[in-house]
């Protein structure tokens, strides 16, 4: 049970929450938690089992890294898989006639409730799409084979936890004949249950 909850930091993504919890031997301790809004990403494959690589600059590790399409779930009254349709497009300029959730995850439960969820989209074609800015100006795209973009990850090339998480879930997925995938509007329970701040803080 949470004894008491503060906000320590509220900056434009995330909130840092200060919680002091009863522990279950006695006492108490606090938990440091990094609040965040959730995000989606996309594993995108063409018609010869090709896997769409983006790559970006990230300034907190000061260095340009392969990703799959994804973004922040920032847009109120969007569904996650507007999320990740809006996403492909912009970062793409892609469209998919096929949605499937791939796989979600906790990105690090132990100190943020950072909620992911990756969908599967294939049957892609290229659309318009606005001009792009910010960091989405730089990016640059590659489609590779999804066996390449495994050795990759298992090699430590490919370092970003949502691409890792996506290609090698997509793979075994491909394996099975993408049996067994949930629908797109798939409910996600991390999402319908995360905590936000305190009301009014």
């Amino acid at each position: 049970a949470v004894a008491s909850s503060d906000v320590v930091y509220r900056g434009r993504i995330i909130t840092v929450r200060r919680d002091v919890v009863h522990m279950p031997g006695g006492g108490t301790s606090q938990r440091d938690v990094i609040v965040h809004p959730g995000a989606v990403g996309v594993v995108a494959l063409d018609d010869d089992g090709n896997v769409l690589l983006v790559n970006q600059y990230r300034h907190p590790v000061a260095r340009r890294l392969d990703e799959v399409p994804a973004g922040l779930l920032d847009v109120d009254g969007e569904s996650f898989l507007q999320a990740a349709q809006r996403e492909l497009v912009e970062e793409a300029g892609l469209a998919a006639g096929t949605w499937q959730v791939l796989i979600d995850s906790l990105t690090s439960p132990g100190m943020t409730d950072e909620a992911i969820r990756l969908f599967l989209a294939r049957d892609v074609r290229p659309v318009e799409r606005d001009m792009q800015e910010h960091e989405e100006a730089e990016m640059t795209s590659c489609w590779l084979p999804l066996e390449e973009a495994v050795r990759r990850a298992l090699a430590g090339e490919l370092e970003n936890a949502m691409a890792c998480v996506g290609v090698l879930a997509a793979a075994e997925a491909a394996r099975r004949g993408f049996a067994g995938l949930r629908p797109a509007d798939a409910p996600w329970p991390a999402r319908a249950n995360s905590r936000v701040a305190p009301a009014g803080a």
